[in-house]
């Protein structure tokens, strides 16, 4: 099933659920009992939403060894975590916006797990009643940034900087599903699901280990190689087999009334 949140002119932002391309809305929650409601609503004539409002991102980095090696280094032995706040969410079809400390802000497309179910130390073989179903995730990142910080929160975290959606599928394999990245139609990255160093299960796990993960929590996977530079007027388009695909613009984004040049 592909669970969607969505609105229309007469309807507030909502669940539903997509066959097709039409759209049914749901009576409760899809992370606490849900019934659906009849299919209704032609796909063009809603808007779609990120999917989840995530209460924390965990992301993982360098989790493709080909991507460890463009970032000149090696694979890790345990998943490299960092956060990025639920403010960098933004829903498809909704612009990436280059910030102005900026000179570098680079796409990287992943596959995002969403947390259905509450847990903390879940062992491998339970991980899968934990997890709600999977979604298409796009971690920008301002390399400049990160590369003068060592630490990776501000590179990783402003507003706009976690395109999510389409909608999240429940029914997927995330253990040999391609992911591509196309930015204005061009092929930049390819992969496959298989080629990480850690699964999305051995994540899932690793990272309850350490926080207890909550429903409608997403966890970011890693990117593949071939990570490059955004421009005003960039497309960017990743698909994942299995899902679908995720296509986001970029803009060049203004500067705040309070910006102090830093």
């Amino acid at each position: 099933m592909q669970i969607v949140r969505f609105q229309t002119r007469e309807l507030a932002p909502q669940y539903g659920w997509k066959q097709d391309n039409v759209i049914g809305r749901m009576d409760g929650s899809p992370f606490c009992g849900y019934q659906r409601l009849q299919a209704e609503y032609p796909l063009e004539r809603v808007q779609l939403l990120a999917p989840v409002i995530p209460g924390k991102i965990v992301c993982v980095g360098k989790n493709f060894p080909e991507h460890a090696v463009e970032m000149k280094s090696e694979s890790p032995k345990t998943p490299i975590l960092f956060m990025k706040p639920p403010t960098a969410v933004i829903g498809p079809g909704k612009p990436i916006e280059l910030p102005p400390q900026s000179n570098q802000v680079e796409y990287e497309g992943e596959l995002a797990i969403v947390i259905g179910k509450q847990g903390r130390w879940i062992p491998t073989d339970q991980v899968r009643e934990h997890i709600l179903g999977f979604s298409i995730a796009i971690d920008v990142t301002a390399r400049d940034i990160q590369q003068a910080d060592g630490q990776w929160t501000r590179a990783k975290g402003f507003d706009t900087f976690c395109p999510l959606g389409p909608w999240i599928e429940t029914d997927f394999n995330p253990f040999d599903a391609l992911i591509t990245t196309h930015i204005n139609g061009q092929l930049r990255q390819m992969a496959s699901t298989r080629d990480m160093t850690f699964s999305p299960h051995q994540l899932v796990a690793f990272i309850s280990s350490i926080m207890t993960l909550e429903s409608g929590d997403v966890i970011l996977t890693g990117t593949p190689a071939g990570v490059g530079t955004l421009a005003d007027g960039d497309v960017v388009r990743v698909s994942i087999e299995g899902i679908g695909e995720l296509i986001t613009p970029v803009v060049k984004g203004s500067i705040g009334l309070g910006y102090w040049g830093i």
